[in-house]
């Protein structure tokens, strides 16, 4: 007897219906074909344990399994209930009426349980897309995957609830419903840390408000102890809250890696990704045997923290140039090629020189000469012209450490960049995905960054005295562009331009000799 049952693989970002094909016929042997990997042909023991531990068993017949389409590479644990039913089917252990009717994936456990799967969501938005009635998984992602309306979801603890569901008519497990945008307005977008906390840095804060209105890459350049990761970790708090599109879009990412809690239906809170220095350049750009997302995606629509910049590998760093420009990362191998979005802002620290006291105003630097420009040189020109923002962090004097004045809190900002935001909004409502003043093309910065001939004038000093590259001209302009946002200015006045400029003090050119 024949029976077809249906699961999905995740490839990129977007997933594609699986076809399970289980024949049983007179004989004796077991065939899985279709190119299944070891984990999918381990199956078969999963599949023996928990059929016998749930009064079932696979019959001792010839059993020919095939997954179509068979040049897409099978992988992972979460076939085991697609092929154990289709087992219990086409051997008439189970009614198979309306089996082709959903999605069924999850991993067993020998005594019949199942256990969660990666990509959930973007599973289930294929199948409502193909015409599926509905989903059935494990109950620990059926939160995630009910996300998707006009597709029924079933959340099962064990096989026997499976098998029930069939045999019973569809009565034995209850659809998980979630209201999408109830959940999404009513979450808690609070946070336990905020910019009150910080005593002084008054420049900074300005310099991070500025970098979050207008989505701009900042690094922050200074000494140990000055508070450049006290201060990165609380840039979220200030950045809009998503939206609904650009939750879904964060949550399908995270779904891919197994990254949801059984209890989140949506991720609602911009991603914080902070790895350290030793990573690899395919964890952080993503890729592997089987693509996965790196870090650089996992950050998508919030931050990219990467403390002590130049500790990183070099390799490690140029491979982010690319994504940093085209917030996409294409990752190309021999027999194939997937996309992953990147739409991230870059935070960036890094000390001053190898002792970390380079230009403090009290401690000495003991770097020999030479020593601070090679430092710097980790990090190759191309990068820094990508990062809008270059700021000099410098240590917090101690009547300012003892004030008992309350600084200005993360709301208060946070206000002020969504009113900036929204201007960008309106700007860009005809540009299809520019959404910010960091995304503008060159056409586009001649189009909104207009300058007046006193502008105009002090810009080009600028680019004499520090040898600023054309894109560094750019990013000046796109920087006070966002400046004039916040001040609700229509136009970008000297005062903007001239910020902007202060905000690549930083380059090569003029530090470090």
């Amino acid at each position: 007897m024949l029976i077809k049952t249906f699961g999905s693989s995740v490839f990129g970002v977007d997933a594609s219906i699986i076809t399970v094909e289980v024949n049983i016929s007179q004989g004796i042997n077991f065939y899985l074909v279709g190119l299944p990997d070891n984990a999918v042909k381990e199956s078969k023991q999963r599949i023996d344990s928990a059929l016998r531990n749930n009064g079932y068993k696979i019959p001792g017949k010839k059993i020919i399994i095939n997954m179509a389409p068979a040049d897409i590479k099978k992988e992972g644990s979460a076939y085991d209930l697609t092929l154990a039913i289709g087992i219990l089917a086409a051997s008439n252990q189970i009614i198979g009426t309306n089996i082709d009717k959903y999605i069924i994936l999850g991993e067993l456990s020998l005594d019949g349980t199942l256990q969660p799967i990666k990509g959930a969501l973007p599973i289930a938005i294929k199948a409502r897309s193909e015409g599926f009635k509905g989903f059935i998984l494990p109950e620990q992602n059926a939160r995630e995957a009910a996300v998707v309306n006009n597709l029924d979801v079933y959340g099962a603890k064990t096989i026997t609830d499976v098998i029930n569901f069939f045999n019973n008519n569809e009565k034995t497990l209850q659809k998980t419903i979630i209201n999408t945008r109830e959940e999404f307005f009513n979450s808690n977008d609070i946070f336990d840390i905020d910019f009150a906390d910080v005593k002084g840095q008054e420049n900074v804060k300005r310099a991070l408000e500025v970098a979050a209105a207008g989505s701009h890459n900042i690094i922050m350049i200074g000494p140990p102890g000055a508070g450049k990761t006290m201060l990165a970790k609380r840039i979220p708090t200030i950045l809009p809250p998503l939206t609904l599109h650009e939750a879904l879009e964060t949550t399908k990412i995270h779904s891919i890696i197994g990254n949801i809690d059984k209890d989140t239906s949506l991720i609602t809170k911009r991603p914080f990704r902070s790895p350290h220095h030793t990573i690899s350049d395919v964890a952080l750009v993503g890729g592997g045997v089987y693509p996965q997302p790196g870090e650089i995606s996992l950050a998508h629509n919030g931050v990219l923290f990467l403390d002590e910049l130049p500790e990183f590998k070099r390799t490690v760093l140029e491979v982010m140039r690319q994504p940093i420009e085209d917030k996409i990362i294409n990752i190309s191998r021999a027999k194939f090629s997937v996309q992953y979005p990147s739409n991230f802002m870059l935070v960036a620290s890094m000390n001053p020189c190898p002792c970390g006291y380079y230009n403090h105003p009290d401690k000495a630097c003991v770097c020999s000469p030479g020593v601070v420009q090679k430092y710097l040189n980790k990090i190759s020109g191309p990068l820094l012209d990508r990062i809008d923002i270059h700021l000099e962090v410098v240590p917090v004097p101690f009547n300012k450490l003892s004030e008992t004045s309350t600084s200005e809190t993360s709301a208060q900002i946070k206000e002020r960049v969504i009113k900036a935001r929204n201007i960008q909004k309106n700007r860009f409502k005809n540009y299809n995905k520019i959404h910010s003043n960091s995304q503008m093309s060159t056409k586009l910065i001649q189009e909104f960054c207009e300058l007046n001939n006193q502008s105009k004038s002090l810009l080009k000093q600028a680019i004499n005295k520090f040898g600023l590259s054309a894109r560094a001209y750019d990013r000046i302009l796109k920087v006070s562009r966002t400046i004039a946002d916040l001040e609700n200015s229509q136009n970008i006045e000297t005062n903007h331009i001239a910020e902007a400029i202060h905000y690549r003090s930083l380059d090569r050119e003029n530090w470090g000799k």
